[in-house]
């Protein structure tokens, strides 16, 4: 109904004035929403994470370690969803949704007894002000690069973006907690006695070529993570609490590395979850667990759902679920995908319409042309972009870079059939790679309708349906 008044309005309204009042509009329903719940951001500790790649499995693993470590924790992001008694996808098509949901959920994480919250804040949702009225104590800064450009305007405003979640940090409001990592109020000086003052904090990626600007933001502890070639102990280095880390081996199981010095085992495959661990771990350092903690939290978590997600139906060759939707994000997909024993690699990809990048589509195209052996394109996310113009432009960048229609490179509109495609290309020991949706729920197409949809859950019905076909044919 909300949706329905607001097009109605907007369609009513000059454009200028429209673009007046819509900051204003976000922001009071940010206000409303943290009076609607209570101000629950005040009740308990809350880390905030930012970045252009990183965030939803970094969410994930210091949620998870905080867990492990015996403390109850809730968190939002682009992925999943938790209160603190429960866990389930994200399926909003939303890494931060609006409309109160954020302090909705802060709210009940309040009521189930949480003490932390783990936070996804993106430049989109802060932009929406919908990290206003939350009262973070910490906020992490993964790295960045060029994204969302066209909807910000320029890589300076898209940066800008992320640093107003930083600046927000002077404005937040002290905190104590007691031994329990329960926020406690303390009215008078003499009842702080006994209780812990929570330090507002920054960390940031020391390896990202942005870090210094998200550094120079006001905080009272500010914390550096950082790949190096011989990590050395926890210690103060140029105003940083600097936590180093370093690589130890990567294979086709996992990843291990050394930080705090500790060696862990990590299960999730890449180089770059060594990274996300490293950022995991110092807010752990942070928050005062201990290195065997930290290695221990870590150590348990087998995976992150739509993140490299490995389906296993029994089938001769494997198949690899991941989010990734940028080239970037691409690339790193790839360096990881060639530490696992495979033959040919066949990759399932589209590109998302409603005016997001649509530079990056040729790019995917070419990319996915240079660096797989069968390219399928198809539908992803066209919102109220035509379809057939965004896999067209997906398909053009995998021509250039050689392939050749209906030999190795195809174009199936209809995603299913794209996966049952690579499924039947697929032989012993090959790689079938579907990127772009990861864990996502639905399928946004025109008129702001959404298809309910999961790629892992299609990929184990396609797989199914083979099975049976070999029973028959045998």
């Amino acid at each position: 109904m909300l949706d329905t008044i607001l097009a109605k309005i907007k369609k009513i309204i000059p454009k200028k004035l429209y673009k007046a009042i819509w900051p204003l509009y976000h922001f009071v329903l940010a206000w409303l929403g943290a009076i609607r719940y209570g101000w629950p951001s005040n009740k308990l500790i809350v880390i905030g994470v930012t970045g252009t790649t990183g965030k939803t499995t970094i969410v994930y693993l210091i949620a998870k370690m905080l867990a492990q470590a015996g403390y109850k924790v809730g968190y939002t992001s682009t992925a999943i969803f938790s209160d603190g008694n429960k866990d389930w996808l994200n399926d909003k098509k939303m890494s931060m949704p609006g409309r109160f949901f954020v302090q909705r959920m802060l709210n009940q994480m309040v009521k189930n007894g949480c003490q932390y919250a783990v936070v996804e804040t993106t430049s989109e949702g802060i932009m929406q002000y919908r990290h206003r009225f939350i009262n973070y104590d910490a906020v992490l800064f993964s790295g960045l690069y060029p994204e969302h450009i066209e909807a910000h305007g320029s890589f300076e405003n898209y940066r800008e973006a992320k640093g107003m979640l930083f600046a927000h940090l002077h404005d937040c409001k002290v905190k104590y907690v007691d031994e329990q990592q329960r926020v406690c109020k303390a009215q008078t000086g003499l009842k702080k006695i006994g209780l812990h003052h929570v330090k507002k904090a920054i960390i940031v990626n020391g390896n990202d070529a942005h870090y210094q600007y998200f550094a120079d933001f006001w905080a009272e502890e500010k914390y550096r993570y950082q790949l190096v070639d011989q990590p050395q102990a926890l210690r103060t280095e140029n105003h940083f609490t600097q936590v180093d880390y370093g690589y130890v081996s990567v294979s086709s199981t996992g990843t291990r590395l050394e930080i705090l010095q500790q060696k862990i085992n990590l299960q999730l495959l890449g180089a770059f979850n060594a990274g996300n661990a490293a950022a995991a771990a110092t807010v752990g350092t942070y928050l005062r667990l201990t290195p065997e903690q930290i290695k221990q939290g870590l150590q348990a978590i087998s995976g992150v759902p739509g993140r490299l997600e490995l389906i296993n139906e029994g089938q001769n060759f494997a198949v690899i679920v991941d989010y990734a939707f940028e080239p970037n994000a691409v690339r790193k997909l790839y360096e990881t995908i060639k530490l696992i024993p495979h033959e040919k690699v066949i990759h399932v990809l589209g590109s998302a319409g409603g005016g997001r990048d649509t530079a990056r589509r040729p790019v995917l195209g070419k990319l996915a042309g240079q660096l797989a052996d069968f390219v399928i394109v198809t539908n992803e996310d066209p919102y109220d972009d035509n379809p057939e113009i965004i896999v067209d432009q997906v398909m053009l960048g995998a021509e250039k870079s050689g392939k050749s229609l209906n030999d190795n490179l195809f174009k199936i509109m209809d995603r299913r059939e794209a996966i049952a495609k690579a499924l039947d290309l697929a032989g012993a020991d090959d790689i079938v790679l579907l990127t772009g949706k990861g864990s996502e729920q639905a399928i946004c197409v025109a008129g702001g309708k959404k298809i309910a949809w999961d790629d892992r859950a299609v990929v184990r019905e396609e797989l199914g349906k083979l099975k049976e076909e070999l029973k028959t044919k045998n």
